[in-house]
């Protein structure tokens, strides 16, 4: 992916690693829009960053991608990156019936919401010069914290459909890089105090540094979450995680 002079659409992108990406992307020379269901911290963003564009979008619902891809294609007929940030994480307990709403609402968001948008986007970004999509995965997706089942298996949901994307579009144009954070610092689980969890402008740093360096990568994965993506090959995964059933 090349790092400066896109136009890119970040969804989830009125918080955390969403938004700090935007800007991070925006600083490098892009231009950035970002995605998200709230009309106020829409605005909000609109009014503190002035160039970022906005659209409402809700990717658990099918019509509000539609109406957000027809505003989008037509009024940033160059839109040549999609990034699919959104995602939800909330802990659940097996045992009790009222967390499969949890569980519900949580494959809604995090694996249709992306598989819808990028379904969405594909045919345009056939269209336009040094494509690519940006999924979210987790390092989650590759050793499961126990009390986010769900979200976990979303999360690895999201990596094997990244897989299955790339080998799809290979030859098209359109590159597919897989992002897989660790813990970070944000609202999301109540992460902004972890202090175990990596400083959100950390994380952006050596992201939009990793981006740089390689832009043919398949993969984003910063130094702190290399323990759980790599712990099947380093023989680890037990002990990894016994460590996160602990939480």
């Amino acid at each position: 992916m090349k790092i400066t002079g896109n136009t890119i659409l970040v969804t989830g992108g009125t918080s955390g690693i969403g938004l700090g990406l935007a800007l991070r992307l925006r600083e490098a020379g892009n231009t950035v829009v970002v995605a998200g269901r709230r009309r106020e911290l829409l605005e909000r963003i609109a009014d503190e960053h002035p160039g970022v564009g906005t659209v409402e979008l809700d990717v658990t619902d099918p019509e509000s991608i539609a109406r957000a891809r027809r505003q989008l294609v037509a009024a940033y007929p160059n839109l040549n990156v999609v990034v699919t940030a959104a995602g939800i994480m909330v802990t659940e307990n097996l045992r009790d019936p009222h967390s499969l709403r949890v569980a519900e609402d949580t494959v809604a968001t995090n694996l249709l919401g992306t598989i819808r948008t990028v379904y969405a986007f594909v045919p345009h970004l056939l269209t336009q010069d040094d494509a690519a999509i940006l999924t979210v995965s987790s390092g989650l997706a590759f050793v499961p914290l126990p009390i986010t089942p769900t979200y976990n298996a979303t999360k690895a949901a999201v990596h094997s459909f990244s897989e299955g994307l790339r080998v799809q579009l290979a030859g098209t144009g359109i590159q597919v890089i897989e992002l897989v954070p660790p813990a970070v610092r944000t609202t999301l689980m109540n992460q902004q105090d972890l202090e175990s969890a990596m400083p959100l402008e950390e994380f952006l740093a050596e992201t939009m540094a990793l981006l740089r360096a390689q832009p043919d990568a398949r993969e984003i994965l910063v130094e702190n979450v290399k323990f759980l993506r790599n712990a099947a090959t380093d023989g680890t995964y037990d002990n990894v995680l016994a460590l996160l059933s602990s939480h």
